[in-house]
């Protein structure tokens, strides 16, 4: 595990313009309440990528304001999905798809899901010879592993038109962005589940094209993609600062909806991520306004369903929203920041 930001690097990197933009909290929010019970918080970081987490980077001065003195942005290890981090006691908090909390609240990870951030920032791949979900019957998709969240989600999208993941579809594992993108160009399978930069990146290029695009096709559109959990222990031990943190994040998804330009160049800037260009385009793609309106729990309960017909989950849908969801503070906040 390796601690990228405190505070006060994460401070150095803001200029004064930004920092004023950035620090418009409301008088009612915070000072109204009791102080936080730690000023300290752990959120994940993925070195040199994770375009879409701008709402969670980006929340770090605004955690300043809300009292917190030791904000740390956390690597752990980059060779197991970041669900693993919070599972490990690594990072507080976590960002990450609704199917992965799902797949871990049924796991028996003492998390809480607490709401959602934003709905689509994934994109179904494909060469020429597929242009539906239902064409990849018979065809190669590509994926990390058969537990990543790629497969799991193509799988779900092929069952819900009908297909077998099993005996439909052959799964060809390469081992990280970077070797997907090239693999798909070399031709080695036909299809893959592209994020931020990678499909960024191909798009000039005019490789493959979109059969599926999560942010504006439904029914996955009409869902939460990433959403906000928190540890159980750091929940229960400390639901004022929780309220803060979260506060903090959704303030923050707020100002990529509103400023884009603006957070594109702060993600750069304090060393997130390194191109400006594809910040900008994912957080234009990416509809961070969502967690004023959307339904969290619907969400969870969406994937959930998919999950257990898939036979991913042993849990129903139900316990899964019993045993891993905290809605209290996300309806608070929904009635103090409500536009």
């Amino acid at each position: 595990m390796q601690i990228i930001q405190n505070r006060r690097t994460f401070l150095a990197g803001l200029t004064a313009a930004a920092g004023a933009e950035l620090l418009k909290v409301r008088p009612s929010s915070a000072a109204a309440e009791p102080a936080p019970e730690t000023t300290s918080v752990r959120l994940p970081r993925w070195i040199g990528g994770a375009y879409c987490w701008a709402g969670l980077y980006t929340a770090g001065e605004l955690l300043r304001a809300e009292g917190f003195t030791d904000v740390q942005y956390v690597q752990g290890d980059p060779n197991v999905d970041q669900s693993v981090w919070i599972a490990r006691g690594e990072t507080d908090f976590s960002l990450n798809y609704a199917a992965v909390h799902v797949a871990s609240i049924d796991a028996g990870v003492p998390i809480k899901v607490l709401g959602g951030l934003h709905s689509g920032c994934l994109e179904l791949i494909a060469n020429d010879s597929v242009h539906s979900i239902k064409d990849l019957r018979g065809k190669r998709v590509g994926v990390f592993d058969l537990e990543t969240a790629g497969y799991v989600l193509v799988a779900l999208m092929a069952r819900y038109v009908g297909l077998d993941p099993v005996k439909d579809i052959e799964w060809v594992i390469v081992p990280n962005d970077e070797t997907m993108a090239n693999s798909f160009v070399e031709g080695k399978f036909d299809a893959f589940l592209g994020q931020p930069p990678v499909v960024q990146g191909l798009r000039p290029r005019k490789i493959g094209h979109t059969i599926l695009n999560s942010t504006i096709d439904p029914p996955w559109s009409q869902h939460f993609c990433c959403m906000i959990s928190a540890t159980e222990d750091y929940v229960n031990k400390h639901p004022v600062a929780t309220k803060r943190v979260l506060r903090a994040i959704f303030k923050s998804a707020d100002l990529c909806a509103s400023d884009p330009e603006l957070v594109a160049r702060q993600l750069v800037d304090r060393a997130f991520v390194p191109s400006y260009e594809i910040a900008l385009q994912t957080l234009n793609d990416i509809r961070y306004d969502r967690w004023h309106d959307y339904d969290a729990e619907a969400s969870l309960l969406f994937y959930a369903l998919r999950m257990q017909e898939t036979g991913m989950i042993k849990s129903s849908p139900r316990e899964i929203i019993a045993n891993g969801t905290d809605w209290r503070f996300l309806n608070e906040l929904r009635r103090e920041l409500k536009s």
